[in-house]
């Protein structure tokens, strides 16, 4: 994220943590927490989800979310859709009223208006400062002629911005939820981790809630939020395995990101290979917000 960015970030997570803690402190479920943070960041054009996510090659905005519940294995997911300003509300809707997990583009956008949430146009989505991001980088990329081969979306350096939220309620229940815009410049129809079961997301009680940000190629082909999981399920600690998962990304694929880890005891873990990632937390005994490397 640019320098003058930081601050903008530091106060987007800690809006979402402060209405995902409201939930949990009223007594709500983990699943409506998770939910009501990811809405926050979604609804601020600070970050890559929602209004002022990236743009795609054609200048639209296409986005992704999925959410999942730990007690039940149930989830809902929403991939390519152009007329939803909050799709993780789309998402909680299919995982609440469908027997399906997954709609992509029209049918996710019909869907959700079947189920009350109304459509926006995609020109409502996007913001002047999208549009120079994007014609920049297409004129940067012609005169270096590196769109073939596709490694300029992904340098280490690239914003994602990939929003996430994984939390515990007083029941012991667990939950997470990703929301992305994708990648800047990006083709249309291209489908990241973010709102794939066990790439960008994933939750079950018996090991842990995971939410991933990043490169979503590595991330999608490392099946990388259930590997983490299942290293949780075999006893080893959120923070342990949030370090090595992001240690695996580099490791095999070359890719990077960054992850949040929660288990049912209440330990998470934080990590990221990338230069800056925002984060914050909250716990009875902590409150805390960041966004430099540790």
């Amino acid at each position: 994220m640019p320098d003058d960015m930081v601050e903008a970030h530091i106060r987007g997570v800690r809006n979402a943590i402060a209405a995902g803690w409201s939930v949990l402190a009223r007594g709500g479920s983990a699943l409506d927490a998770v939910e009501e943070a990811v809405v926050i960041m979604e609804d601020d054009e600070t970050f890559d989800a929602g209004r002022g996510s990236f743009l795609n090659r054609e200048g639209k905005v296409q986005l992704d979310a999925l959410i999942m519940d730990g007690a039940t294995l149930r989830a809902g997911g929403v991939g390519c859709v152009e007329r939803l300003r909050n799709p993780v509300r789309a998402a909680r809707k299919i995982l609440s009223e469908s027997p399906h997990v997954y709609f992509v583009a029209e049918g996710a956008e019909c869907f959700a208006a079947e189920h009350g949430i109304e459509l926006c146009r995609n020109e409502d989505l996007v913001i002047p400062r999208e549009i120079e991001h994007l014609r920049k980088f297409q004129e940067e990329a012609s005169r270096h002629d590196t769109v073939k081969d596709g490694n300029h979306l992904f340098a280490p350096e690239m914003t994602h911005d990939t929003v996430g939220a994984v939390a515990l309620d007083r029941n012991g229940n667990i939950a997470a939820s990703t929301s992305t815009g994708g990648t800047l410049n990006k083709a249309p129809g291209r489908l990241g981790d973010s709102s794939l079961i066990g790439c960008g997301c994933y939750a079950d009680n018996q090991s842990a809630a995971v939410s991933t940000t990043g490169w979503g190629e590595p991330i999608m082909k490392l099946v990388l939020a259930k590997w983490t999981a299942d290293r949780i399920a075999a006893g080893n600690l959120p923070g342990w395995a949030a370090r090595e998962a992001m240690n695996y990304l580099e490791q095999r694929l070359n890719g990077h990101g960054g992850i949040i880890v929660l288990n049912g005891q209440g330990q998470f873990g934080i990590a990221y290979n990338t230069p800056r990632m925002a984060w914050a937390i909250r716990t009875i005994s902590i409150e805390q917000a960041g966004v430099e490397r540790e």
